[in-house]
């Protein structure tokens, strides 16, 4: 993992086609922006976190029930 430090009106690339600009830092809280080309998909981590969840017990729910008919 790389760390840096940034202030406000800072940028950092990704690429050449990603930057990420440091909107405003108040306290603990770091506002961002993202320029990317419409292609790449960008998602907060926690809510990647809940759709990997959801998706792994909609599998282990779909394996269950095909077990069950399986069985039968």
């Amino acid at each position: 993992m790389l760390i840096l430090s940034r202030k406000a009106g800072e940028t950092i690339w990704i690429g050449e086609e990603v930057e990420i600009v440091i909107s405003e830092v108040k306290g603990e809280q770091v506002k961002i922006g993202i320029r990317a080309p419409r292609n790449v998909d960008i998602i907060r981590g926690e809510l990647r976190e809940d759709v990997s969840a959801s998706n792994t017990e909609a599998v282990i729910k779909n394996f269950s029930l095909f077990n069950d008919r399986s069985s039968k």
